[in-house]
């Protein structure tokens, strides 16, 4: 079992900034990729971020320049820089962990609850 808990969303100004984080907790035996997604109303859901294990990193060609994935791979804890922010950026923001589950070893890929990110004036 794996939880990914998200914090750091809510309601900012445009040009503002905001910090998302991300901790996975359970029966992990290795966290081999995270990232950030993020789903508007009537869009798809988006990759945003992601980093690997290495800390090899890309980004959504929307959100280059403005947005930072970085990790604490003691913490199993990923976060989102925010810069420069903008109405687009107006989304659902869910945490993505690709996880090697202990015993089994299977990587499977779980999903934190989402956390709201409003940019308006």
């Amino acid at each position: 079992q794996v939880q990914l808990v998200e914090s750091g969303g809510g309601l900012v100004q445009p040009g503002g900034s905001l910090r998302l984080s991300c901790a996975a907790s359970g029966r992990i035996f290795s966290i081999d990729a995270m990232g950030w997604y993020r789903q508007a109303p009537g869009k798809q859901r988006e990759l945003v971020a992601g980093i690997t294990s290495d800390g090899s990193t890309n980004y959504a060609d929307s959100v280059k320049g403005r947005f930072t994935i970085s990790r604490d791979n003691a913490k199993n804890t990923v976060y989102l820089q925010m810069n420069s922010l903008k109405p687009e950026d107006t989304a659902v923001y869910y945490c993505n962990a690709q996880v090697m589950v202990l015993l089994s070893r299977r990587r499977d890929s779980y999903w934190g609850q989402g956390t709201q990110v409003t940019v308006s004036s």
